[in-house]
């Protein structure tokens, strides 16, 4: 009798247990299922997203010496340029005056041809040709004076050019003093285009 119970308790225990047990199950089955998030990787992640590097003082101060620097080279230049074309020097402006002289006289053409040019040196540095010898000087009765002289080329031949003008106190303008043209080939000759003397002050 005492063996029937004990297998009867027994019994009940092991299908309570059972029951329970099957219970648990059922609910955790009913539970919803959580999705499963894909974690994105940092290192696939467009380059666009990345944020900028914020500049920094000292690169800002850079940037702006650079651009200062920059701007200053090309005011120099602009400067330059306005003060040849602008501010012409004296030795120039005679230089032109007298090749303009020379390349209108009918008695150079003939003899060395048309176009002329004319240059400072004979040289092939662009430098020395563009350079033209000159002088100024202001006489005893204050009038300036400038000697320049240099060289003439034409297609059939060539020459030197001696000249010096004065500035006119009336009315401000560049005169000739003498105008002398040396022609050296293809033969020799001199031309006086201009002579004149200015005269004194009362």
């Amino acid at each position: 009798m005492d063996s029937r119970v004990a297998n009867s308790k027994t019994y009940c225990s092991a299908r309570s247990f059972a029951s329970k047990t099957s219970k648990q199950g059922t609910e955790t089955s009913s539970e919803p299922k959580k999705d499963i998030s894909t974690v994105e990787d940092p290192f696939d992640a467009p380059t666009y997203n990345i944020p900028e590097k914020p500049v920094t003082f000292t690169e800002g101060a850079s940037y702006s010496l650079i651009i200062l620097a920059g701007l200053g080279v090309a005011g120099a230049a602009a400067y330059a340029v306005f003060k040849e074309l602008i501010f012409e020097p004296k030795e120039y402006k005679i230089f032109n005056k007298a090749l303009k002289r020379i390349q209108d006289d009918g008695q150079v053409r003939v003899r060395i041809g048309s176009p002329i040019t004319g240059y400072g040196q004979e040289s092939r540095n662009r430098a020395a040709r563009q350079r033209i010898p000159n002088r100024v000087y202001t006489d005893e009765f204050g009038i300036e004076h400038v000697e320049v002289n240099f060289y003439i080329r034409g297609p059939h031949g060539a020459g030197k050019v001696f000249t010096e003008m004065f500035k006119d106190k009336e009315d401000k303008q560049w005169k000739f003093t003498y105008l002398i043209v040396e022609i050296t080939s293809p033969y020799k000759a001199q031309l006086m285009l201009e002579s004149y003397m200015p005269a004194a002050p009362a």
